[in-house]
């Protein structure tokens, strides 16, 4: 992928930001709170045309819970880069969603709670969930084209899931999550193709850690997934049809009531 795709790719992104996108209000209202909670976390553009579809595909896949969006970057000019390079702030902002986790999950006690973050949104899910406290987990992390490098430590998080972290990479997306994380860095500020396109590293057979990353599942693109309006690209995973054949029944069955304690 050259830089001029890159560009291209880059200049699309911005075209779409500006499009409008319908309400979510009918996803979060309270008779579906009392049934759980998906929170969405944006690639670094912010709430925008994919979210929505990500959101409206879970819907349609049967999902009864809230779906919501949450927030978690600027919204100024540049601020695309901002959102994947300030580290600090991240962090910031992940212990706010983890602040909005444990009130909700303290309001709710084990309703299922499951944490979606495509491209950036990743990183900050993983932030968040590494720092929930233990007797509040969420019931799944799913990260779709996560920019985290391959090698970042999942143990924390992966101690603060239920049901664990489920990892959708693809190989062709090499334009945002090959050259583009090379390039910027990923959120963990690794300049490498991130976890999104190769997946993330497992330890060795006679690691201790191996039991632990028994929970994370990693699901690679495959062409089959065409049929569903999936091409392998970074956004694809937010494609309305691939949501609702895909990742819906997934979500309404880690929410199963074996979840509860």
């Amino acid at each position: 992928m050259t830089t001029r795709s890159l560009l291209k790719h880059t200049a699309f992104l911005a075209l779409l930001l500006s499009a409008p996108a319908c309400s979510l209000n009918d996803l979060k209202t309270p008779e579906r709170r009392d049934r759980g909670l998906v929170i969405i976390l944006p690639g670094i553009e912010g709430p925008s045309y994919w979210n929505h579809n990500l959101a409206r595909g879970l819907a349609d896949g049967g999902v009864e819970t809230a779906i919501e969006i949450y927030d978690w970057g600027v919204r100024i000019p540049g601020g695309m880069l901002i959102n994947l390079a300030a580290y600090e702030r991240n962090r910031t902002m992940a212990a706010s969603l983890r602040d909005y986790i444990v009130e909700y999950l303290t309001a709710h006690p084990h309703h299922p709670v499951h944490v979606i973050g495509h491209s950036g949104g990743g990183g900050i899910a993983i932030l968040a969930a590494e720092m929930l406290p233990a007797e509040k987990p969420v019931s799944s992390v799913i990260l779709l084209a996560a920019a985290l490098s391959p090698d970042y430590d999942l143990r924390p998080a992966l101690e603060n899931t239920r049901r664990g972290i489920f990892n959708y990479y693809s190989p062709l997306d090499a334009a945002f999550l090959g050259v583009g994380t090379s390039v910027a860095g990923t959120i963990d500020r690794k300049h490498t193709a991130a976890a999104g396109a190769v997946g993330f590293n497992r330890p060795p057979a006679d690691s201790t850690d191996c039991d632990l990353y028994r929970k994370l599942q990693q699901i690679k693109w495959d062409p089959k997934m065409r049929w569903h309006g999936h091409l392998g690209d970074h956004m694809g995973w937010t494609n309305q049809g691939f949501v609702k054949r895909y990742l819906a029944p997934l979500v309404i069955e880690l929410g199963h009531p074996a979840d509860v304690e």
